[in-house]
Order: C-alpha cells, then sequence, then structure tokens
C-alpha cells in the first residue's frame, strides 16, 4: 500500500502554489529484504520545519541519509530545490544521477549527525571555514568572519583557537550546527542530535535549535526523541511506522489529538 501524501505545498500572494523544496516521489529503499521506505510521498515547503517521529526501524533516518546521498534508493526519485537528486538526463534518457550532477544539489543541504564528526585535527575555526573555502570557493577571510559570527550565534566565541578534542560534548555539538551553517544551506537535516548527549548538556542545544527554527533562514527537517523540542520547532509532524507515514498534521494535532492508534500508541510509549 503505498503511505499517505504528505506534501506540503504553499499558497502564494496570486492564489497559485509554489513548488516544494523536498519532495520524495513514491521513493523504495530495501536494506535486504527488508522494505525500509515504501513508496514513500514525502514533501517540505521552503521555510516550513518538518520533524519526523516514529519508533527506531521506522525509516527516518533513511530519509535524512537519502537526502545527504549517503545512500541511493531503490525506486522513485528526490528532488531538491527543483532539482532531480536521484536521476539526470543523458541521452534524452532519465539515468541515476552521478557524482557531477549531485554535488551542486549536495551544497544545498547541511546535516548535524547524532556523532559531531568534528575535525578532531583542527582547530574550532578551521572546521567552521574548510569547506565553505574548498567547496563553495569561498575566500578565507570572508570564511573566518562567516564563522566567528557563527560561534558567536551558538555561544562559543572563545573557543575559535581550541582545539575540538578539549570542548565538552554540547560545545561539539554547537560547532557542528554552526559548521553546518557556515555552508550557507536551504536545508538542514537534524538526526537525534542531543543522542549522544549527558542529559544536562541537551537543554542548551534544544534551545540553540528553537532559535535556529523560529529565524526563518534555513529550513529544518528534524529526526528527534525530544517530543517537547518536536512540539516547539515544528510546523508539521510526521508520524513513521514500517517505513510509511500514518499520520502527519501540525503539532498541536499530532500530540494533542492524533488520530491513528499507532501514533498514540508510539506517543504513550515516549512520554
Amino acid at each position: 500500500m503505498a503511505p499517505t501524501d504528505s506534501a506540503t505545498e504553499e499558497r502564494t500572494p496570486t492564489g497559485g502554489t509554489t513548488p516544494p523544496l523536498i519532495r520524495f516521489d513514491r521513493v523504495v529503499k530495501r536494506f535486504g529484504g527488508v522494505t525500509v521506505l515504501d513508496e514513500l510521498d514525502f514533501s517540505v515547503a521552503a521555510g516550513r520545519n518538518v520533524t519526523l517521529i516514529g519508533p527506531s526501524g521506522s525509516g527516518k533516518t533513511t530519509i535524512l541519509r537519502l537526502l545527504m546521498t549517503l545512500i541511493r534508493p531503490d525506486g522513485g526519485s528526490i528532488t531538491v530545490d527543483g532539482d532531480n537528486l536521484t536521476h539526470m538526463v543523458r541521452r534524452g534518457k532519465l539515468v541515476p544521477a552521478d557524482e557531477k550532477h549531485v554535488r551542486p544539489i549536495r551544497k544545498k543541504i547541511g546535516m548535524v549527525f547524532q556523532q559531531f564528526n568534528l575535525f578532531p585535527n583542527m582547530r574550532v575555526l578551521r572546521n567552521l571555514t574548510e569547506a565553505p573555502v574548498r567547496v563553495l570557493g569561498m575566500d578565507r577571510d570572508e570564511a573566518e568572519i562567516r564563522a566567528r559570527e557563527l560561534l558567536e550565534m551558538v555561544g562559543l566565541a572563545d573557543k575559535a583557537d581550541a582545539h575540538c578534542a578539549h570542548l565538552s560534548g554540547g560545545q561539539q555539538q554547537r560547532v557542528a550546527i554552526a559548521r553546518a551553517l557556515a555552508m550557507r544551506p536551504k536545508v538542514l537535516l537534524l538526526d537525534e542530535v542531543t543522542s549522544a548527549l549527558d542529559p544536562e548538556l541537551v537543554a542548551g542545544v534544544l534551545d540553540l535549535l528553537r532559535d535556529i527554527a523560529v529565524s526563518g533562514d534555513v529550513t529544518l527537517v528534524c529526526v528527534t526523541h525530544e517530543m517537547g523540542f518536536a512540539r516547539d520547532v515544528s510546523d508539521q509532524v510526521l508520524m513513521f511506522d514500517a517505513g510509511r507515514v500514518v499520520e502527519s498534521g501540525p503539532p498541536e494535532k499530532i500530540f494533542s489529538d492524533p488520530d491513528h492508534q499507532r501514533t498514540r500508541d508510539f506517543l504513550r510509549a515516549v512520554r
């Protein structure tokens, strides 16, 4: 069975619609004999923050990994900002996208992982400037100015010259968020970004992400088990189970009066 269509096209002032920033069209992903995404139709409008919830193994992180091109779908297509991420035209035929095609599209997407994935041999400032200089071709002085602005935003202006290994887990995760934003992405993917943190460090990182969410500067797609955070930052919440969207809607509906019994059971278990 095809999953619930969770498209979120936006109305324009003239009454038309704008294409979604992200669109999954009947996307299938299998690992061995297990279907993780089952003909998934899913879209996110620009400026709309979307949170994916559901049990482990339901396909949430797979969506993020597909968007980062860490894995490829087994069926369907993915579009980002009007560009096909999974396919390209060659000699008049639609074929799987190669690295040259994917590279400029991938620049529009940033991701913050469960583990911080910082370069431990580099100081904090260089962690933020390396990709903008090498990937975006940004002037190094400009990249450093941008990096220092971001470090101030995440409360770590005094750590620019520190080695990442000397930072606490919460500080490293804030550096990772700043590093993702340094690439000026249109989409920021967040994959259980507090799961590796000690409980006393979680609140500071979530507060920072709330500030980013309300700024409207980037579209967030979050995977989280922090239901309070999901309620605060989301314009739309999608409940996943067995590779399908079983329910979607605004957070006040999903968390207060869900329609689907599977959603009610899941929320009861995680609260």
